[in-house]
């Protein structure tokens, strides 16, 4: 399947097909996605890769869409399904869990970023300045002692492209108009709204890119509100990036690069890269901006699948910086054709570990997922090698080296390391056809990680993660990421709904408990006390 002109494989230009929304707003961000298709068919073209167009209403048609096209590279433009714009997070994970390079974000990043509330959760807790607000959740009111600073911006919290965003959005003082602007998304978006202070006046987009191993910050572009007048709020609200007739569409002009100081370049250049750290991005997002009148600045959001149309504020940061649409579409099925070489075992025929061990393939009538990893460097500097890293299912031969692990970490005390060899027996039992579903994770044929996950009895679609580790020399490498990616593509593959998973509240879990948020996953409850004295149970849950 390689082109033989650019040593890159063929690609699969993927993208939802467009409908009409169920929300207020959509129509216009729904068509747009066709642009999309059209540039990166022709930079396509233009780069000598060959490539195929499809499309898919919902994401329980992309299985049988992958089926139908080999192409061992997916160019990911979909941006939301008719009925569950949310679930466009999840094609990055099934794409790879069909063995395809996927460009763009990961499921764990754009699932993370399309949830506001989480995201800005994540950003504060990295340190990152984010405006202050709250969430009201459908049926709920904001008491007025919970008020964030007025004025207020009123948003949806996981809807995308200013969608839910009008100039009655913003709120300059609490009553009627509040009330009216919070019913007005749980009405229409069946969802909380989240009340986030309005600051600064000035907006700006910084688009980041990674090509191969090197991320770089684009020249930053600036939001200029022109003609607005004291009464008119300066937000890019839906009708400023979609319709074409109105005034705000005409009177936002983007000036890139922005006229700004030294200083404040410099910090949102600074920024930028740091929240595309704190989310975990891969090869290109788009951080937005308020800056204030005495130079502070303020993250939004950021949106890990921006529009990359022909007058989007990508494409102009691309121009901006000189690099061709075209080479940066190439350089993103490069960046997913490595993640899908690093992903395959060197042999499949089960080539030997550096322990001498040769793994087991896990063939079984269910689903089993196989996924890699790539070569990291230490803080240190120092290069630690991450080779052939497979995850497959738990066999009886793992058994020691995953009690090792589990127990040294150091969280569990020995009736808890007990309960974990219980399960884990129970697991090597029975098989694919048990409740327990466990996979061990291998870094170059070494037992580094081990996840055991399972359908909540008495419910339909709930999956448990009951147990995962990774060995103490193995943490930063993102092998428990990969681990929960796999797991979570597991129960997506048998219609899982909803992932749970449970810690401790006690301060030695507090970095467990952000990775989960990193992940993902939301706090849906704590029992105080549950565990011990002072050591209560966490639960988190992730909807698939």
């Amino acid at each position: 399947m390689a082109n033989m002109r650019t040593n890159l494989p063929s690609v699969l230009l993927l993208s939802n097909r467009p409908g009409r929304p169920l929300a207020g707003d959509g129509l216009e961000s729904e068509a747009g996605v066709l642009d999309e298709v059209r540039a990166v068919a022709a930079a396509l073209e233009r780069a000598g890769l060959p490539c195929v167009c499809a499309d898919a209403a919902t994401l329980d048609e992309l299985p049988a869409v992958l089926s139908a096209h080999p192409e061992p590279v997916v160019f990911n433009l979909v941006e939301g399904f008719q009925r569950h714009s949310e679930q466009a997070a999840l094609v990055p994970a099934v794409c790879e869990a069909h063995g395809r390079g996927c460009t763009g974000n990961d499921a764990a990043c754009q699932a993370l970023a399309l949830d506001k509330w989480r995201a800005k959760a994540v950003l504060r807790a990295a340190g990152l300045p984010v405006p202050d607000d709250r969430l009201v959740p459908p049926g709920a009111r904001l008491a007025a002692r919970d008020m964030p600073r007025l004025p207020v911006i009123v948003k949806p919290v996981g809807a995308d492209a200013s969608e839910g965003i009008h100039a009655d959005s913003v709120v300059r003082r609490p009553g009627r108009a509040l009330a009216s602007a919070i019913a007005r998304v749980h009405r229409l978006f069946h969802q909380p709204a989240l009340i986030e202070s309005f600051v600064g006046e000035r907006e700006l987009n910084v688009s980041v890119l990674q090509r191969g191993r090197r991320v770089d910050v684009l020249p930053i572009a600036e939001i200029e509100f022109r003609d607005f007048g004291a009464a008119r709020p300066r937000i890019v609200d839906y009708a400023a990036k979609w319709n074409t007739a109105s005034f705000e569409y005409r009177n936002t002009v983007r000036v890139i690069p922005a006229r700004l100081s030294a200083r404040v370049t410099a910090e949102a250049r600074r920024l930028a890269r740091a929240a595309w750290d704190a989310l975990g991005c891969r090869d290109y997002a788009r951080v937005d901006f308020r800056l204030a009148a005495d130079g502070k600045l303020f993250i939004l959001e950021v949106n890990p699948n921006p529009d990359i149309g022909p007058e989007s504020g990508f494409t102009a940061a691309l121009r901006a910086a000189h690099i061709s649409f075209a080479a940066f579409v190439r350089g993103q099925v490069a960046n997913a054709a490595a993640r899908r070489a690093a992903a395959l075992p060197e042999s499949r025929g089960g080539k030997r570990g550096r322990d001498g061990a040769r793994p087991s393939s896990g063939e079984s009538a269910r689903p089993v997922f196989v996924t890699g990893g790539t070569t990291s460097v230490s803080a240190a500097g120092g290069s630690r090698e991450t080779r052939e890293l497979t995850i497959r299912r738990t066999n009886v031969g793992d058994r020691g080296a995953i009690l090792t692990i589990v127990e040294a970490t150091g969280f569990f005390r020995p009736d808890e390391i007990q309960i974990a060899a219980e399960v884990l027996d129970e697991a090597i039992k029975g098989g694919d056809s048990g409740h327990y579903q466990s996979f061990t994770l291998l870094n170059g044929g070494r037992t580094a990680g081990w996840i055991c996950w399972g359908l909540t009895p008495c419910t339909i679609g709930t999956y448990d993660i009951y147990w995962i580790a990774v060995a103490p020399d193995c943490h930063g490498r993102g092998f428990g990421r990969r681990l929960i990616e796999h797991a979570e593509a597991g129960m997506l593959a048998l219609r899982g709904r909803i992932a749970v998973l449970e810690t401790s509240g006690r301060a030695q879990y507090e970095s467990t408990r952000g990775f989960y948020l990193k992940l993902g996953y939301s706090e849906a409850a704590r029992l105080r006390e549950f565990y011990d004295v002072a050591d209560d149970k966490v639960v988190y849950l992730k909807k698939l």
